[in-house]
């Protein structure tokens, strides 16, 4: 039962959101255009023919039951600006976002905690630094964290990482104070027990729900990154084809994206639910 309800939910928010999608690109000032029109070199009837091809994109109400239609055959379109099935571009270009959103999660995380981890000493520096870091990358859109990447010459997924490191720092940080100031973690350490293992066998327990819960979040954070920081950076990723459907306005390409995001976040959503309530002790 709760896994029908699942499937449920994840289709009915797929369906909405590339409806959405498909909605915000047809109402977009200048879906009408394209810039091929512009060529001088063009005749009059190689200029209608370009017009022609997107005739079938502009009502909605036909466009997205076709498109859905075309789904369940296992066809995403054709690109209108690259000329090329979807299906081929995901097929291409998935890989490299997969792994380029792993590795940028992993390095966040590591980072996040290490540096919560760091704060929580009672070090008065290091709670300031990590603090003020934090504070400023909350600050910064992922296209600069992506730009101040390339100028370092980092490799692209530490600009993901730099975009998912304040909320783990910052849930982190605040889980630890509350639990470190719990009862039983207050007992272990009037027993005198050692920090590391008040850590791993106190802290650690009560906070793994709750940063589960926060895996599921940053990992739609991290896609969601990706999708500037590829393009500024010129990573042939799945951010960097969205990134060109939108300024040519592809319509297929912009509502398929948007169903993967969607069905992605909405399963890493559901992963972590499952896995906290795996680890959350009975009765809580």
């Amino acid at each position: 039962m709760r896994a029908w309800a699942f499937c449920r939910s994840l289709l009915i928010t797929a369906l909405m959101g590339g409806l959405a999608s498909a909605t915000l690109v047809r109402m977009a000032p200048g879906f009408d255009e394209d810039e091929r029109e512009l060529d001088p070199r063009l005749s009059e009837a190689s200029r209608q023919a370009i017009r022609d091809s997107r005739v079938a994109d502009r009502n909605l109400l036909k466009f997205y039951p076709r498109y859905l239609g075309g789904l369940l055959r296992g066809e995403f379109g054709v690109s209108h600006s690259l000329h090329r099935p979807v299906a081929e571009l995901l097929a291409e270009r998935s890989p490299v976002t997969f792994r380029l959103a792993a590795w940028g999660l992993i390095a966040g995380w590591i980072l996040g905690l290490g540096l919560a981890l760091a704060a929580s000493s009672k070090s008065l520096r290091l709670d300031l630094f990590s603090s003020s870091l934090c504070g400023l990358l909350f600050c910064l859109p992922a296209a600069v964290i992506g730009v101040l990447a390339l100028f370092a010459g980092a490799a692209p997924w530490w600009a993901i990482a730099l975009a998912v490191l304040p909320k783990v720092f910052t849930y982190a940080r605040n889980l630890l104070e509350k639990v470190y100031a719990a009862p039983h973690v207050l007992v272990a350490r009037a027993k005198g027990l050692s920090t590391g293992r008040i850590l791993l066998w106190h802290v650690i327990p009560s906070m793994a729900p709750e940063m589960l819960a926060l895996a599921g979040v940053t990992v739609s954070l991290a896609f969601s990154a990706a999708i500037p920081i590829e393009a500024v950076c010129d990573v042939p990723g799945l951010g960097q084809l969205a990134w060109q459907a939108a300024l040519g306005r592809d319509l297929p390409v912009l509502v398929t994206f948007t169903l993967l995001l969607a069905i992605v976040t909405r399963a890493g959503s559901a992963a972590a639910d499952l896995a906290t309530q795996a680890v959350r002790p009975e009765g809580s």
